[in-house]
């Protein structure tokens, strides 16, 4: 299909389905930005209802760009667009390889970011099932992933990195992210990867761990590595905070007194 014809397409669908676009230079950011792979999986959605509105930009990532929305029922919703043309397809390679759940994906960029946005539908589920405060998921279709907004009206809540915290209250969401580091090994199978200010949200009292696509299952052959680094992480942003516990001793509360630390 010639990317016109699609374009024309998913404005028929957008102006029929009454989904409102927020920003009017919103639908002109995303035809700049995406794919016709993008586009059908836009119109996919919105032909099943997924989307009533479109709003502005929330945030762009390396990967990914997110933008705020709505379901059917006015909700506020996250719509992460993962860019086929321009996410960095060997990283995302490697975390994927050894990875049981996806061993079968094939080796084309397309395959791999489709696979991305499952595995991060996947990982949030499990999170969230576990008892881990993150989005809850609510629809994938190719590269798009559709999830609870996280933030007041229409702003984002904003990242660990923005807030100014006490020693206590600092204290407090230090000993609550290694228990949720524990919570994702043991319950929900998963080590984040990534873990770092950056990834994690505050929403005033709790904090919300966000952005899974490349957390891993424990027999990863790198899960143990990548656990460490999310140790390291979590230990060197809050040491100018407050009292900050050993490596070792927060390793082997998460895995296990029989393992040592790499």
């Amino acid at each position: 299909m010639a990317r016109e014809y699609i374009q024309k397409k998913f404005d028929r669908e957008i102006e029929k389905s009454g989904v409102r676009i927020k920003d009017a230079d919103q639908l002109k950011v995303m035809e700049n930005v995406f794919d016709d792979q993008t586009l059908l999986a836009l119109y996919k959605l919105v032909h099943k209802k997924r989307i009533s509105l479109i709003g502005g930009s929330i945030s762009t990532g390396k990967e990914a760009n997110v933008f705020s929305g709505e379901d059917e029922n006015g909700k506020p919703i996250a719509i992460k667009i993962y860019r086929i043309q321009s996410a960095n397809f060997k990283a995302m390679g490697d975390y994927l390889a050894g990875d049981p759940r996806f061993s079968s994906v094939r080796k084309s960029k397309k395959e791999v970011i489709f696979a991305w946005t499952k595995k991060e539908y996947s990982n949030l589920t499990r999170a969230h099932d576990a008892g881990i405060n993150c989005p809850e998921t609510i629809y994938f279709d190719r590269n798009i992933l559709l999830m609870e907004f996280c933030g007041e009206g229409d702003v984002p809540y904003p990242q660990l990195r923005q807030v100014k915290l006490s020693k206590e209250e600092a204290a407090e969401i230090y000993a609550a992210i290694i228990r949720d580091m524990k919570t994702l090994f043991n319950d929900a199978n998963l080590v984040h990867a990534d873990l770092s200010e950056f990834n994690i949200l505050f929403d005033g009292e709790k904090h919300i761990i966000i952005d899974m696509g490349q957390a891993v299952t424990p027999d990863h052959p790198r899960a143990i590595k990548f656990l460490v680094r999310d140790i390291k992480n979590i230990n060197r942003y809050f040491s100018r905070l407050c009292d900050i516990r050993d490596e070792e001793e927060i390793f082997k509360e998460i895995v296990g007194e029989h393992r040592m630390m790499p």
